[in-house]
């Protein structure tokens, strides 16, 4: 654990699935980049012009990547269109989209965008239980008439964690193109996405890698589409070697990198910058250790001290992520009355409590006292009297 290397929030914090919390460095990183825009102005640039590409050795340790396939540019959905521009080229029958009916909506979104485009249907993987897929309603779905299909490796809702290398092979079996969203476990699973041959994935750094409030999102391509150029271009993603010759015909940087578009946020960089360096100093398969046993002791304590509530996570540590979602018909008031209580849970509609005992920062302590004032609060219904606030959960 290296909760020294973090400014912890008052309280307990359970919420870093969501927003990680400041890694001291990733302020530090900023505050030196902000010096260097004080003193050197336009001349800073000197200093900034590869910062993205320089990150990229870090990032690509996280996702199981050649530092050349990754690069820390856009959002998830912003690099999901580019991606989807490159790769999804539909002829004759196959043509359709793939998605699930868990995604977090803004996959959904950028998916429909594209389909409607082509005259071709984005179809939805159903699940059974509401929380939860099963792999052969994904295999299912795998049809001849399928060009490409995107599955979350964490599912935000439940956190259960797919079969990121057999599913891939199976695309392939197939003829299909297939990306990841990445979003719920970089940073907290270890992933070998080059490894498994999956073609793209997308991702955030503002959860489990701590870099900030909507900072720079990731994007991964595997080395083989290298040779294709970039659907949407635009000046970053041109050959640094010569992008200051300002030519109007398109010359792609190598790699991932081909992919940028503006010009990049290099305070925001900045912050994954220091974020990143705290990964530097732990290794992956340590961070998932810890996760696994802050989330059984989690689920351990639910059972044996919350029969009410309902746990929707898959209890097979392969197939889990790293947060425990909770079902409860007062999954909200219960998470408002967490905060009051310096707890930061989050609560996803309709009634999912979320809980993210993070591994570089959480304790097994926080995990026990949080199932204590959930117990108190569903003995007294403490919990029926808080009024809600605020938009975001």
């Amino acid at each position: 654990m290296r909760r020294d290397l973090f400014a912890m929030p008052p309280g307990i914090y359970l919420d870093g699935n969501s927003l990680g919390v400041m890694p001291f460095a990733a302020r530090e990183a900023v505050l030196r980049r902000l010096d260097e825009w004080q003193t050197e102005a336009v001349s800073g640039w000197d200093a900034w012009f590869g910062l993205a590409e320089s990150l990229s050795p870090s990032i690509a340790r996280l996702i199981g990547a050649l530092p050349l396939e990754v690069i820390a540019t856009g959002s998830i959905t912003a690099n999901l269109h580019a991606l989807l521009a490159t790769l999804y080229r539909p002829e004759g029958a196959r043509r359709h989209l793939v998605a699930t009916s868990l995604d977090f909506p803004s996959d959904v979104y950028a998916l429909q965008a594209w389909a409607d485009r082509e005259g071709a249907e984005l179809r939805l993987i159903p699940s059974r239980d509401g929380h939860t897929l099963h792999e052969d309603d994904i295999l299912a779905a795998l049809a001849d008439d399928v060009a490409l299909v995107l599955l979350p490796t964490v599912l935000y809702r439940s956190g259960q964690l797919l079969d990121v290398p057999g599913l891939t092979r199976e695309a392939h079996s197939r003829g299909l193109l297939i990306g990841w969203d990445a979003a719920h476990s970089v940073g907290s699973v270890p992933h070998d996405l080059h490894g498994a041959g999956a073609d793209f994935a997308v991702w955030c750094h503002y959860k489990y890698v701590n870099a900030g409030p909507g900072a720079p999102g990731g994007l991964y391509l595997h080395e083989r589409h290298h040779h294709l150029t970039p659907g949407l271009r635009g000046w970053w993603g041109h050959d640094k070697g010569t992008q200051f010759e300002m030519a109007h015909a398109f010359r792609k940087a190598p790699g991932a990198g081909a992919y940028q578009l503006g010009t990049p946020p290099v305070l925001a960089l900045a912050a994954l910058e220091g974020a990143l360096g705290v990964f530097d100093t732990v290794e992956m398969e340590e961070v998932r250790a810890r996760s696994l046993d802050l989330t059984s002791h989690l689920m351990a304590l639910v059972d044996a001290h919350l029969p009410e509530m309902r746990i929707v996570t898959p209890r097979d540590p392969a197939r889990r992520g790293g947060h425990v979602a909770l079902a409860h018909l007062e999954a909200h008031a219960l998470s408002l009355a967490l905060r009051q209580r310096g707890i930061t849970p989050d609560f996803r509609q309709p009634d999912i409590l979320r809980l993210a005992p993070v591994a570089l920062y959480n304790t097994g302590a926080e995990v026990e006292q949080t199932v204590r004032v959930l117990r108190e609060l569903l003995d007294t219904g403490a919990h029926r009297a808080v009024e809600a606030s605020g938009l975001v959960t």
